[in-house]
């Protein structure tokens, strides 16, 4: 009895590991979809990106960035902290986030946030796919 219930314990222990792991690459995919989908004009919206654990992160001062490397890199930074658990903000604080999310950019008519989210069971999927076995 003792046996079974240490090997438990070590599922336990491996699917806490696995979910955070799973949580950290669902999000970066996610992150990284939404900064690249986002039209490009200055640069200035996709370096608005932010990336955030337990709570919004609304800051807007951001240099611009046209290809989006530094949003990922930032949002890459802080996501290498989620332990799975707390819940995780990708958000952008201009004030033209939404309209763009709605149609006002030729460049992403259909958004960025409504796109990448149809994508999440691919997302997880693919993070799943590539766990140690």
């Amino acid at each position: 009895m003792a046996e079974f219930a240490l090997s438990l314990a070590g599922f336990a222990e491996k699917a806490a590991a696995n979910v955070s792991q799973v949580v950290r690459k669902v999000s970066l995919s996610a992150m990284t979809d939404v900064v690249l989908r986002s039209p490009v004009d200055t640069g200035r919206f996709r370096a608005n990106w932010n990336t955030s654990i337990g709570g919004m992160d609304a800051s807007t001062a951001s240099p611009p960035d046209k290809s989006g490397q530094a949003a990922i890199a930032r949002g890459t930074a802080h996501l290498a902290t989620a332990d799975g658990l707390q819940d995780i903000f990708i958000t952008n604080s201009l004030p033209y986030a939404i309209p763009l999310e709605y149609g006002h950019s030729k460049q992403a008519p259909a958004g960025m946030v409504r796109i990448t989210v149809t994508q999440r069971q691919a997302f997880i999927s693919k993070a799943v796919a590539e766990l140690p076995q």
